[in-house]
């Protein structure tokens, strides 16, 4: 059962990606010619890129199966709080100032929602595992100041596979259902698609009823 403040975070989620679209003017996921109508991902793709949290890959395709990186996860949901103009600037030596992510890191590093790899670099090129995936929404959940669920991953015949420093954020994610099994495994290592990251996105976005 999920705590009243994650219904609260899809609610509050809801109302800023509708900030997020009107700074951006993504082409319509209807356009894209890699997303078949009937794929479990395509209302998800159609919703987070219309709200302006994820673009294409081009005018016509998404890449549903391409992989998600660290770039991308801290700037979709830095979208999804809005856009906030980081109070301070963080310094990576691999994220130049003028990257399209660097307000996005810069937000994601002042607010704990991710860190660099103590070295001085942020790895915005990484890719990122569903594990990985899961204590960013965690740590996103926690930086608005607001309880997290608590999923039970014994459900799971690999539940016991997530890595001991994700087992909270893979938890909430389960429990708040952001992210599910497939065929009663979670993969945990397995890199995250793009099509997942929008499923995802789209749950934060979608209102809870009840």
């Amino acid at each position: 059962m999920l705590h009243k403040s994650v219904y609260r975070l899809r609610r509050k989620a809801a109302a800023c990606a509708v900030c997020a679209a009107l700074l951006l003017t993504p082409a319509l996921a209807a356009s894209f010619t890699d997303v078949p109508q009937n794929a479990w991902y395509a209302a998800a793709v159609n919703e987070v890129v219309d709200a302006g949290l994820l673009s294409g890959t081009s005018a016509t395709t998404f890449q549903p199966s391409g992989k998600v990186t660290r770039a991308m996860t801290v700037t979709a949901l830095w979208r999804l709080a809005g856009s906030p103009a980081p109070k301070s600037s963080q310094s990576f030596s691999d994220v130049p100032s003028d990257a399209w992510y660097s307000q996005a890191v810069a937000w994601a590093a002042e607010t704990g929602v991710a860190s660099g790899n103590g070295k001085g670099a942020f790895q915005p090129g990484n890719l990122v595992t569903r594990e990985q995936l899961a204590v960013f929404l965690y740590q996103y959940a926690q930086s608005q100041g607001l309880d997290t669920a608590q999923g039970k991953l014994s459900a799971y015949t690999d539940g016991n596979t997530v890595s001991k420093w994700a087992v909270d954020g893979m938890e909430h994610a389960v429990g708040a259902g952001l992210i599910s099994g497939s065929k009663g495994k979670l993969s945990p290592k397995a890199n995250a698609t793009r099509a997942e990251l929008a499923v995802v996105l789209e749950r934060l976005m979608t209102p809870a009823v009840g």
